[in-house]
């Protein structure tokens, strides 16, 4: 079986630790740099299925970075690794850190950006919905949804571009032939808003179009 490949970004400090070694050790191809301007040159070549930003060991907040891999890449998921806890922009990384942390915490956060196998991504624009996994990846942010905004992301993701009724959309995701009262949709609506748009209050992608349903724009 093909490993993973990772790419690892840390400078190499005595008092802060290094998770390259642990990271190979635990079965992951790894791709390590010692900067930022490095990786980002090599991101495409070496198309790794997370980046690990440890911008603790780089003395660095990690902005600057993060950055960069984004301008070249803006879906490929990020860890960024953080000498202590601070609010950081959502989109900049799908994933934050705060040493210290065990080596397993930050397998376990690789393994939950991992896509899917390819049989269960859907991909439509900037969306990535990994149905195996049950999450959703826009615009640098990773949300893990529920199984029946699963299903009414899959239906607006097939049907993008097209208007789709408030009545079909409710049938098919609850099941139902009874469609007297659908606010709950709107409701489903507004938590599927909150895990793509960078303004659920402003939506670009996932427009209402009154008095008929929703249409997915991408």
């Amino acid at each position: 079986m093909k490993k993973a490949t990772l790419l690892v970004i840390e400078g190499r400090h005595a008092e802060i630790p290094s998770f390259a070694n642990d990271l190979q050790k635990k079965g992951f191809d790894i791709r390590s740099f010692q900067n930022g301007s490095q990786a980002a040159s090599k991101l495409k070549q070496i198309n790794p299925v997370v980046v690990v930003v440890n911008a603790a060991s780089l003395r660095s907040t990690g902005v600057r970075i993060c950055l960069s891999l984004r301008k070249k890449d803006q879906k490929v998921p990020i860890i960024l690794i953080l000498a202590k806890e601070k609010p950081v922009d959502k989109n900049l990384a799908d994933s934050v850190l705060a040493l210290p942390f065990t080596v397993q915490k930050l397998v376990n956060r690789v393994k939950a950006l991992m896509p899917g196998d390819g049989n269960n991504l859907v991909s439509v624009g900037p969306i990535r919905l990994d149905i195996e996994h049950r999450r959703v990846r826009c615009l640098g942010k990773s949300t893990k949804l529920t199984p029946r905004l699963i299903t009414l992301l899959h239906i607006l993701m097939d049907k993008h571009g097209e208007v789709v009724e408030r009545e079909s959309l409710f049938k098919k995701v609850w099941e139902t032939n009874y469609t007297g009262d659908t606010r709950t949709l709107d409701v489903h609506i507004s938590w599927l808003r909150r895990a793509i748009e960078l303004d659920p209050n402003n939506p670009k992608f996932l427009k209402t179009i009154r008095g008929v349903g929703y249409r997915l724009d991408v």
